[in-house]
C-alpha cells in the first residue's frame, strides 16, 4: 500500500508538472522581471492563396509599456519606431516618413504583450493551442471592435517565444521566427526616438503636447 501511495504521489507530481508546461506558463516565465527586450527576426508573408509575397530580416526592440522598434535590414531598408505617442515609418528608398498618433492599432499589437502581460489579459482573449513543431502555442484574439488581424499564434520553446504566426483580415499570413533574444539589455539612447532625416518628405502630423517616455 505504501509503495502504491508513493507511486501515486510521484505520478501526480509528474502530471502537475506536465499540466503546468503550457504556452501561457512559458510566457509568464519569460516575462517575469522583463522590462525591455531585443532580438533578431526573419519574416515571411504569404498571400491569401498561400504564395510567398515577401521575405525580410532585421532586428527589433521593445520596452514597457509602449515603445517599439522594428528595423528591416534586407532585402530593403525600413524602420518603424513607436515612441509611446507617435509611430514613425521611414522608407529610405522612397525618402519618405509617415507619422501618426500611436493609438489602438499599436496598443493591440501581439508583440507588445511580451513586456506587458496586463495588456494580454485586458486586450486579448487567449487560448492554448497545444504543442506542435516542438513548441507550445498560444492564440491571441484581439478584443478590439476593429482588429488589425484575425488572430496571432505565438509558439514558445522552453526559453521563450520562438515563432509568431498571424493572419490579417484579408487572409494574408505572416510567419516570424525570432532569435538571439536579449533580456533587459542596456539599449542605446535614442532607440525609441526618431528624428526625420533632413530632406525627406514627412507625411502626417508631427505635433504633440506630450513628451515621449523612456529613451
Amino acid at each position: 500500500m505504501r509503495l502504491f501511495a508513493l507511486f501515486a504521489a510521484a505520478l501526480l507530481v509528474a502530471v502537475s508538472a506536465h499540466a503546468a508546461d503550457t504556452a501561457r506558463a512559458r510566457l509568464d516565465a519569460f516575462a517575469k522581471g522583463l522590462h525591455s527586450l531585443s532580438g533578431d527576426f526573419s519574416q515571411t508573408v504569404f498571400d491569401a492563396r498561400g504564395r510567398v509575397s515577401e521575405t525580410s530580416h532585421g532586428t527589433l526592440a521593445l520596452e514597457a509599456p509602449r515603445q517599439f522598434r522594428w528595423q528591416v535590414d534586407d532585402p530593403y531598408k525600413q524602420l518603424i519606431v513607436a515612441d509611446g505617442r507617435k509611430v514613425w515609418v521611414y522608407d529610405p528608398e522612397l525618402q519618405q516618413v509617415t507619422v501618426r498618433n500611436q493609438g489602438s492599432e499599436e496598443a493591440h499589437s501581439p508583440l507588445t504583450v511580451l513586456t506587458d502581460l496586463s495588456q494580454l489579459d485586458r486586450d486579448f482573449r487567449a487560448s492554448e493551442r497545444g504543442e506542435h513543431d516542438g513548441l507550445q502555442w498560444l492564440r491571441l484574439v484581439s478584443r478590439s471592435k476593429d482588429p488589425q488581424f484575425e488572430y496571432a499564434d505565438i509558439g514558445f520553446d522552453r526559453d521563450g517565444p520562438e515563432q509568431m504566426v498571424f493572419t490579417d483580415t484579408l487572409g494574408n499570413r505572416t510567419e516570424i521566427v525570432f532569435s538571439h533574444w536579449r533580456r533587459n539589455p542596456q539599449l542605446p539612447a535614442g532607440t525609441f526616438t526618431f528624428v526625420p532625416p533632413k530632406g525627406v518628405d514627412v507625411v502626417g502630423d508631427q505635433a504633440s503636447d506630450t513628451p515621449p517616455s523612456g529613451h
